[in-house]
């Protein structure tokens, strides 16, 4: 993988969409001088229309990034892939056309883009038929030599048989003499140069996933491995890189403290994010305000009550603050106290249903964002009864907190709505990751994403 702005990419996917931005750049070329050359017009040199051919490429990348192209199924779905390209051409095509609408002479032909987002689909398919297939072979996965052959060992093999891994395994080393859970693995007393084994085998990175490391830790051979120069990576720091999630069956906080993330420089990405906040959440309530006051005159209709929903959550450093929604649920909904939402939720009104299953009834939220309570992108918050009460039972949960809470975050793209402690604890291990690596880059990507959220929305309730 390649770490960028402290977000990890995979190789196949980094290319992939290199490859995307270069034939995107090729059909909206090809579209210009197509239209050009009908209507008899010179087409320029390529300088006089670079800008706006980059701004077609980026833009459709941008809207391919928010829809899933890249996603684990649509690398191993043609099917899959090709119709979220349509969706993210058309999705580029429409706010293009409608920024030259509202900018006619100065931005982009409608007939060009047309024309563009048929050479794209073409070009775009192509790539994943020719290219994609090979993406997935072993020639494009890391080789992996684990030291340990227990239960860490085990959950590395089963992360690689998964459709989708970025490595393969090709051998385990058993550093005890206790009894193996992966099978084949060779004892370590068998291997008379670990470094020439490792480099036998072609192996590029070393995973330490020892079940004991205390007076176990193989110092000598792991240098050995580090000078050889193939990277020397320990499990927990491993599993954070292939999952995008912090693991907390294995996590202690020397890792935590010692390994890479809450970065001090973090100050100024937080300026910036407030800025964006503020200019975001400004705009935002200024052209979805209909929509709200809509929606709440017909919330109101529906049944007796308030339009709108307040409830104490937990924020920043576990201050607590008043969040607002369009309210989904009927007035004595929490009359026993509050308790997670559940499938087909008895509670929740037939208006309600529609405003959580499109997004709605979150708008009002981004009033909350201009306040400075929350941010568009962050760890949910919770309410203080359900904090209080997850804190006891989940290691680390508190420092979800050193981060200010969101609309949007990296939980809630990555993992289906939970509702018990075992969807808490797996959605606390992708909050983690987001606090331990935030950067306005991995913002950025999250923010693009919730539009598939918002789509194909299967999480809701």
């Amino acid at each position: 993988m390649v770490r960028l702005f402290k977000h990890y990419i995979p190789h196949a996917v980094l290319l992939l969409g290199a490859l995307d931005f270069v034939l995107l750049f090729i059909a909206a070329d090809l579209a210009w001088n197509l239209r050009v050359s009908q209507i008899d017009a010179e087409a320029g040199d390529m300088a006089s229309r670079l800008g706006p051919l980059v701004g077609y490429a980026v833009t459709t990348l941008a809207a391919m990034i928010a829809v899933g192209v890249y996603g684990s199924e649509a690398l191993r779905s043609l099917r899959f892939a090709c119709a979220r390209l349509l969706v993210a051409i058309s999705l580029t095509i429409l706010a293009l056309a409608l920024l030259d609408f509202l900018l006619p002479g100065h931005t982009y032909w409608r007939s060009i883009l047309l024309y563009a987002m048929a050479l794209a689909a073409v070009l775009l398919v192509l790539n994943r038929m020719l290219v994609g297939g090979l993406l997935g072979t072993s020639a494009f996965r890391r080789r992996i030599l684990v030291l340990g052959a227990g239960a860490r060992a085990q959950r590395l093999k089963d992360l690689s048989e998964k459709e989708g891994s970025g490595f393969t395994i090709v051998g385990f080393v058993s550093m005890t003499e206790s009894a193996d859970l992966v099978p084949g693995a060779v004892q370590r007393s068998a291997i008379a140069d670990l470094s020439g084994h490792v480099t036998g085998l072609g192996a590029t990175e070393v995973v330490l996933a020892l079940e004991e490391r205390r007076n176990s830790l193989p110092l000598k051979d792991l240098l050995r491995v580090k000078t050889a120069g193939v990277h020397v990576n320990e499990f927990s720091s491993f599993m954070e890189r292939e999952t995008g999630r912090v693991d907390l069956d294995t996590l202690n906080p020397s890792w935590l403290i010692f390994s890479d993330g809450f970065s001090s420089g973090r100050a100024i990405s937080s300026f910036a994010k407030r800025v964006f906040d503020i200019v975001a959440s400004g705009l935002l309530l200024l052209l979805t305000f209909p929509v709200i006051a809509l929606f709440a005159v017909i919330v109101k209709l529906e049944s007796r009550g308030p339009a709108f929903f307040r409830q104490k959550r937990v924020g920043l450093y576990g201050q607590t603050f008043e969040l607002i929604k369009l309210r989904s649920m009927c007035t004595d909904a929490e009359k026993d106290g509050a308790k997670w939402a559940e499938k087909n939720d008895p509670r929740i009104t037939r208006v309600g249903a529609f405003i959580r299953k499109v997004r709605i009834d979150e708008l009002p939220q981004v009033w909350t964002v201009l306040c400075g309570h929350m941010s568009f992108v962050g760890p949910r918050p919770e309410v203080p009864t359900f904090v209080d009460d997850l804190e006891d039972k989940l290691p680390f949960y508190a420092e979800r907190h050193m981060v200010k809470p969101g609309i949007t975050g990296w939980a809630q793209i990555n993992y289906p709505y939970g509702a018990s402690i075992e969807d808490s604890r797996h959605k606390l291990e992708y909050n983690l990751y987001y606090a331990k690596n935030y950067t306005p880059f991995l913002d950025l990507l999250i923010m693009l994403q919730t539009l598939r959220v918002v789509l194909w929305p299967e999480g809701a309730r």
